[in-house]
């Protein structure tokens, strides 16, 4: 006959168990779902960490819980309108200055993201954090260009900046959404740049 004291125990060792196969199974599933979410960005914070996942991972937590809910605002078409027109002439300017071209974006993202919600610019830090919970695939080119702008790499390189940070700026621009924003009214600019060699996108 099994006595209280044994019914106890065997009840504390089933919780112990338990609770232990949760932790390993839902952290596992938990990094599973980090590195799901957040792509290259989870490779970069691991990185960073010199491979250490587990503080990687509490990090990316963190960044979940400050921004996770936060609401992007959608764009008025006026906006948006002005916004295409701005990259657009950041295209232009890259031409004859490619430094100063970079800058212009760097500014003009940290803006746009300000705009639709994300923390100001001004904590370059904060807002790709956030914009990494929201836009992980995309962040890498904000980052690039804002390196660029402290002049990190040769014109090639602020280049390619530039190209990666479209991507970023298009799906802002397109109010979240992963569509192409159509281009018909700069089209010209990728055109010229390509022709001649140093387009941006």
């Amino acid at each position: 006959m099994v006595t209280m004291t044994t019914l106890v125990i065997i009840l504390a060792v089933v919780v112990v168990v338990a609770a232990g196969a949760f932790l390993v199974f839902g952290r596992k599933n938990g990094g599973h779902g980090l590195r799901r979410r957040f792509g290259p960005e989870y490779e970069r914070v691991v990185a960073r960490h010199d491979g250490d996942t587990k503080a990687a991972e509490l990090e990316l937590n963190e960044r979940l819980k400050r921004h996770g809910s936060l609401d992007e605002r959608a764009l008025t078409p006026e906006e948006r309108e002005r916004y295409l027109a701005r990259w657009a002439q950041v295209q232009d300017r890259f031409v004859d200055s490619p430094q100063q071209a970079v800058a212009e974006a760097d500014t003009l993202l940290a803006e746009l993201a300000r705009d639709m919600g994300f923390p100001d610019g001004k904590d370059f830090d904060e807002q790709s954090d956030a914009l990494s919970v929201h836009h992980a695939k995309h962040v890498h080119g904000y980052r690039r260009v804002h390196a660029a702008k402290r002049g990190e790499g040769d014109t090639e390189q602020l280049r390619t900046a530039l190209v990666e940070a479209r991507g970023l700026f298009d799906v802002l621009v397109s109010n979240g959404s992963d569509r192409p924003v159509p281009r018909d009214k700069h089209a010209h600019t990728d055109k010229h740049h390509h022709t001649e060699g140093s387009g941006t996108a």
